[in-house]
């Protein structure tokens, strides 16, 4: 049965089914073959409950927090201010990339508008200073992976939701991986760079004096990230009602700086809407999918079978790493997490992995899906970006990224406590 599933599910996806509704198909069609349950009233159910959770409403005020500092213009000041404080390194604004990407994921969650947003400002520096285009466009989309680690996170929100995790101790959890993923990047570009000078373009002058006067324009992303997180870590709030909280402090910036406006609104709204039928269509159709296959004893049935095997945890972990970087090449992230971890977390914690642990691991390699072809979001987004062309430039730029993901993920499989030592502190 678990074969049938997949082979119809990649079939559904080969024919370009848009995910939800390959996803809600397969589970109509495994239940008139397996189960022959009410459906109508099942349905019915599924959807209310799934959406009805008060935790999922902080994913589609965090996508309209992201729109709103999209079209509000703050990426160019951000951009700036980082490329005057990193240019130095070998690889200049290579290095800028991801320190805006960083920043920006601290504000937003999402890795599409991270990735759009410093693209959009990095882009017309390409040519202007010489860099190597593979290199350069590569960077931006592994900067823009930042989004879904570094707090504030959709995707976390949707692990903590899936896995009954709490998602503060996630986002503690991710911090410090997340720091450490970006200064990897920089470690990447700066060997490569040195390696090959000719790649790192010319080289950007800054005063200190320019430096010092820039920090005044990284104070509103990192006002508002102390906001949202702050605000979660004082038990002033919740992380929805932080998001909501984040809102409100974007749209204050977006009049501060007098970009606010009804149009822009208008837009950011759309924007959001747009993205939250998307995700919350997606949620649905696999919580459906979900309940059709625990009927069925499908869902029992593999975890007795991989229990039963009796693989060491290394193993099991080996496998579930190269399980999901195939999976990430021919799936999108979010339908990947929503019909993955629901089988693969019990199975996981079973074996003695610390869920919290665990949702850092998943993401970092849902991240690399974001970059691997052919379906890799980030790389259509800086393609879309850049201008156009092919995509090849972009994919053998992001290949070093990667490598940095499963080094990352190979030192939290030997220092766990790099994720479980900020949750244990802020517990203790």
């Amino acid at each position: 049965m678990l074969v049938i599933t997949l082979i119809l599910l990649l079939g559904l996806i080969a024919l370009s089914v848009p995910i939800a509704a390959a996803l809600g198909v397969l589970g109509l069609i495994m239940d008139q073959q397996f189960s022959m349950l009410p459906l109508t009233k099942a349905i019915g159910e599924i959807s209310w409950s799934t959406s009805n959770d008060f935790l999922l409403m902080a994913i589609p005020l965090f996508i309209l927090l992201g729109e709103i500092l999209l079209r509000a213009g703050f990426a160019d000041k951000m951009y700036n201010a980082m490329s005057l404080w990193l240019s130095w390194l070998p690889g200049g604004l290579m290095h800028a990339n991801i320190g805006a990407s960083a920043l920006f994921s601290a504000t937003c969650g999402s890795s599409v508008a991270t990735a759009a947003t410093v693209g959009t400002v990095a882009v017309p520096q390409l040519h202007k200073f010489g860099y190597n285009k593979s290199l350069f466009l590569g960077s931006i989309a592994a900067g823009g992976t930042l989004g879904i680690l570094i707090p504030p996170s959709i995707n976390l929100i949707l692990y903590g939701v899936l896995t009954n995790t709490s998602v503060p101790k996630l986002y503690l959890a991710a911090f410090v991986p997340g720091m450490l993923l970006a200064l990897l990047f920089v470690i990447i570009i700066a060997l490569v760079c040195a390696a090959k000078p000719s790649f790192g373009g010319h080289r950007v002058e800054a005063s200190w004096k320019a430096r010092i006067a820039s920090l005044v324009d990284l104070l509103p992303p990192l006002g508002l990230f102390m906001l949202v997180v702050g605000s979660i870590y004082l038990g002033i709030a919740t992380a929805t009602e932080a998001s909501a909280l984040g809102v409100l402090g974007s749209l204050f910036m977006a009049h501060s700086s007098k970009r606010l406006s009804w149009a822009m609104l208008t837009d950011a709204l759309e924007g959001t809407m747009r993205s939250t039928v998307m995700v919350v269509l997606i949620v649905i159709a696999a919580a459906f999918l979900s309940f059709v296959m625990s009927s069925t004893g499908l869902t029992v049935t593999i975890t007795d079978f991989i229990v039963g095997l009796h693989l060491s945890p290394e193993l099991m972990l080996l496998i579930i790493v190269v399980f999901y970087l195939i999976l990430g090449c021919v799936m999108e992230t979010l339908s990947m997490m929503i019909t993955t971890i629901p089988i693969i977390a019990p199975i996981m914690v079973a074996m003695g992995f610390d869920p919290v642990w665990l949702g850092i691991v998943i993401i970092i390699l849902v991240e690399a899906a974001l970059i691997t072809p052919p379906v890799g979001i980030n790389l259509f987004v800086v393609h879309s970006v850049s201008g156009g062309g092919t995509l090849s430039p972009i994919i053998k730029g992001s290949l070093p990224f990667v490598v940095a993901m499963l080094l990352l993920v190979l030192l939290l499989a030997v220092f766990p406590d790099i994720a479980l030592w900020l949750p244990s502190v802020f517990n203790g």
